[in-house]
C-alpha cells in the first residue's frame, strides 16, 4: 500500500493563556507590617493572653485577606474566557479590546453600563473589553483586569477563530 505524500491539514488550536491577578510583591510586606503595628499598639494596652491576641488573630487574618484578594485566575482554554468561576464560551465573542488604564477608566467611568461584567484589580493597569454577540444575555460586554491586555485578546480572537 502507497501512503500518500500530501500533508495531512494540520488544525489550528490557539495556544492557551492564563493569568493569576495576584497583588505585586511589595504588597505583602506592607501590610503585614501594617497589621504588626495595629497588633502592636493593642499589645501595649493589655496584659496577660489577651496582650498576644491581636497577633495571633491580626497577622494570618492579613494574610488570609491578601491570598483572597489575588485568587483571581484569568484563562482562555476549551473554549471558553474563564474569570475566576465565570466562564464565558468563546462563540459569544464579537470583538476582544485590549484597553490601557485610560482606556479602562473611560469604559468604567460615569457613561459605563450597568449591566457590564467586571472583574477588575486597581492595581493592575490594564484590561480586555470582551464585547458580547449573545442575543439571550443582557449583558453588553465584560471588562477584565489582566497584565498582558494584547495577549489575552488575542487569545480570545483566536480561540473565537478556531471554534
Amino acid at each position: 500500500m502507497r501512503q500518500s505524500s500530501s500533508p495531512a491539514a494540520p488544525t489550528a488550536t490557539p495556544a492557551p493563556y492564563a493569568e493569576r491577578l495576584g497583588l505585586p510583591w511589595w504588597a505583602w510586606p506592607v501590610a503585614l507590617a501594617v497589621a504588626g503595628l495595629l497588633a502592636a499598639e493593642l499589645w501595649l494596652g493589655a496584659t496577660g493572653f489577651r496582650a498576644w491576641l491581636p497577633f495571633v488573630l491580626l497577622l494570618p487574618a492579613t494574610v488570609a485577606a491578601l491570598w483572597w484578594l489575588g485568587r483571581i485566575r484569568v484563562a482562555v482554554r476549551d473554549g471558553e474566557l474563564r474569570v475566576d468561576d465565570a466562564r464565558l464560551p468563546v462563540r459569544h465573542v464579537a470583538d476582544a479590546v485590549p484597553l490601557d488604564a485610560a482606556g479602562r477608566r473611560e469604559v468604567l467611568g460615569v457613561g459605563a453600563d450597568p449591566l457590564a461584567f467586571v472583574v477588575q484589580r486597581p492595581w493592575i493597569g490594564g484590561a480586555v473589553q470582551v464585547v458580547l454577540d449573545d442575543p439571550a444575555d443582557p449583558t453588553p460586554f465584560w471588562v477584565v483586569s489582566t497584565r498582558h491586555p494584547v495577549e489575552l485578546a488575542a487569545a480570545l480572537l483566536a480561540a473565537r477563530d478556531a471554534a
